[in-house]
């Protein structure tokens, strides 16, 4: 069985290891840890070859426990570690294979690790614009027409922030439903506000001069971001008339 990076086996798919799972039951397993994952997204990880679920005759997808794991195991390394997902695979297909594979450090620090010097600690992961445009499979010029609607936006450096990918990826999962990336500036503009709102929140906590205060604004931010995803996708949901599975 894989290991996670910090050593530790992936809990939560022993109730499904008997038989194949359908997109909707993996979500639903997934969603305990990761409330950000959606149907969209196992799909763009599937497209990029993290994961090679079967296919029934009429075309649906069937996902074992290993399919849940390995899921697992990405996500994971995308939220602690901020790596692009070729690193993913590489790192992945290297443990099964069986061979030494050390974590590549281009992510947060974590607890317990030393503390690098001031020069070398990245505030968080960065990806360059090829990987970006290798990730999401897009070309240049699409790229500068997501810039422009703001969708994704290069740091001083010209590089991006590593969850960029993941908006990249869900961009064009909407564009083969042909949703324009115009039509995406009323989800910014409301992701801008929640954001906004959020921030209000944690505000104080990130400016108390106690350490652990504003480490805790983190962990804060992080819940409140969660729950805001999930109240947008329940509205989102409940104009609709419709469920997700």
């Amino acid at each position: 069985m894989l290991q996670t990076p910090s050593g530790g086996a992936r809990h939560g798919t022993a109730a499904t290891d008997s038989g194949l799972m359908s997109i909707g039951t993996v979500l639903n397993v997934l969603r305990d840890e990761f409330p950000e994952v959606t149907i969209s997204k196992i799909r763009f990880l599937e497209s990029e070859g993290l994961i090679e679920p079967q296919r029934t005759p009429s075309g649906y997808r069937k996902f074992s426990a290993r399919d849940v794991e390995r899921l697992g195991h990405v996500l994971r390394m995308q939220r602690d570690h901020y790596l692009p997902l070729k690193v993913i695979r590489e790192h992945l297909d290297a443990m099964e294979r069986g061979e030494a594979a050390p974590l590549p450090s281009l992510g947060r620090q974590r607890d317990g690790d030393p503390a690098p010097e001031p020069s070398e600690a990245p505030t968080a992961a960065r990806i360059s614009r090829e990987e970006l445009l290798t990730a999401a499979g897009v070309d240049e010029q699409t790229l500068r027409e997501w810039e422009s609607y703001g969708l994704v936006t290069p740091l001083e450096d010209g590089a991006y922030e590593a969850e960029a990918v993941t908006v990249a990826g869900l961009v064009a999962e909407l564009g083969r439903f042909g949703i324009e990336p115009r039509h995406l500036r009323v989800m910014k503009a409301a992701a801008d506000r929640e954001a906004g709102l959020v921030d209000q929140v944690v505000a104080p906590l990130k400016r108390h001069r106690n350490p652990q205060t504003r480490a805790h604004a983190e962990a804060r931010t992080k819940e409140l971001a969660g729950l805001t995803v999930k109240l947008h996708a329940a509205l989102v949901q409940t104009a609709l008339g419709v469920r997700l599975p």
